[in-house]
């Protein structure tokens, strides 16, 4: 068959397509390692875990409740309870303030110490958006901080660090904050660079509690990632930025060694809908690797943002699942961090 001119530049483009397509793949969305198609069974431990995991989320959405700067005394209400479990854990909290609004709002962190420089971070905001009790976003995020600290509190104690280990619970996440120089993570970020601190990897634990095994059941800001991506939304995601590549790659590795839930992830530019929207984007914008874990929030959750996201909706087996397996992430970062 003879080829014309327009049939070349015709071919030419289709070959292109196909090219940048497979690079796109390849470079920003193909992860390592067999994902397994439901979750596993909850071992023992997973079951206390889940029990703890409710308590605090009916703590902080149920008897606190909606928590923001219209509702200041119970967002110190919560800042108060978060301290009081770093303490609980035998970790020493500190909290780091700034104003806003002639008001104190607090960034709470606590630490256990590693034998370098480096530092492994993980983080989650502790306000809900104006009108929400906030049970998945963010009840349940700050419930696995919580968890986690302690749990790695108790299974560190005689397990030196290569990297310190710090957990953060945020302020001011939420609009009218968001994405400003006045979210608490970016206040506590810029402070981070400002002293030299060596982060290595931020996790973002962003509204993690929410699955479905409904066909349908989960969508994308790009319709073209649902070619690529599971339209059930019974996994966790793990996104990050294009230069977060790496510990994206990382994390859903370990995840998926772990297999107690499917896990799916993308390195993805930060100007897609969704992929900035936690505090990971306060740290990129600062040089810091970061990743979000999270259920995929509006794009799988249907009463996000609303006054019914109320503790009930939240699906505590596979909460706990993630909790878990983030467990042995964070471990394995903060002993063989780079």
């Amino acid at each position: 068959m003879k080829f014309t001119g327009s049939w070349r530049r015709v071919l030419l483009d289709v070959v292109l397509v196909a090219v940048s397509g497979t690079a796109f793949w390849l470079f920003l969305l193909k992860i390592p390692g067999k994902n397994i198609s439901k979750a596993a069974q909850l071992a023992p431990a997973e079951l206390t875990l889940r029990e703890e995991l409710r308590t605090n989320v009916q703590i902080l959405a149920g008897q606190i409740g909606e928590r923001n700067m219209h509702r200041y005394p119970q967002l110190l209400t919560a800042a108060d309870f978060i301290e009081k479990a770093f303490s609980d854990a035998g970790l020493q909290p500190r909290r780091d303030s700034y104003q806003l609004g002639g008001r104190d709002c607090y960034n709470i962190e606590a630490e256990i110490g590693g034998t370098s420089s480096h530092v492994v971070l993980v983080g989650a905001h502790y306000d809900s958006v104006f009108g929400a009790p906030g049970a998945n976003d963010n009840g349940s995020g700050v419930a696995a901080l919580l968890a986690l600290a302690r749990r790695l509190a108790k299974s560190t104690s005689t397990r030196p660090l290569s990297s310190t280990l710090r957990f953060v619970a945020f302020v001011n996440e939420e609009p009218p904050y968001f994405q400003t120089s006045q979210m608490g993570s970016f206040v506590y970020a810029s402070r981070c660079k400002a002293r030299g601190d060596q982060i290595v990897a931020m996790i973002s634990l962003e509204t993690i509690a929410y699955f479905s095994d409904a066909r349908g059941s989960q969508t994308y800001p790009v319709a073209a990632l649902g070619a690529f991506y599971p339209k059930v939304g019974n996994f966790i995601g793990i996104v990050g930025n294009v230069a977060s590549r790496g510990l994206v790659r990382r994390a859903i590795t370990e995840f998926r060694k772990d297999g107690k839930i499917p896990a799916e992830g993308a390195a993805l530019p930060a100007f897609i809908t969704g992929v900035g929207w936690s505090d990971q984007w306060s740290f990129w914008q600062h040089g810091y690797p970061g990743i979000m874990i999270t259920d995929t929030a509006p794009f799988r959750y249907p009463h996000y943002h609303q006054a019914t996201d109320t503790p009930d909706k939240l699906d505590y087996d596979r909460f706990a699942l993630v909790v878990s397996s983030s467990e042995k992430l964070i471990l394995s970062l903060a002993v063989k961090a780079r």
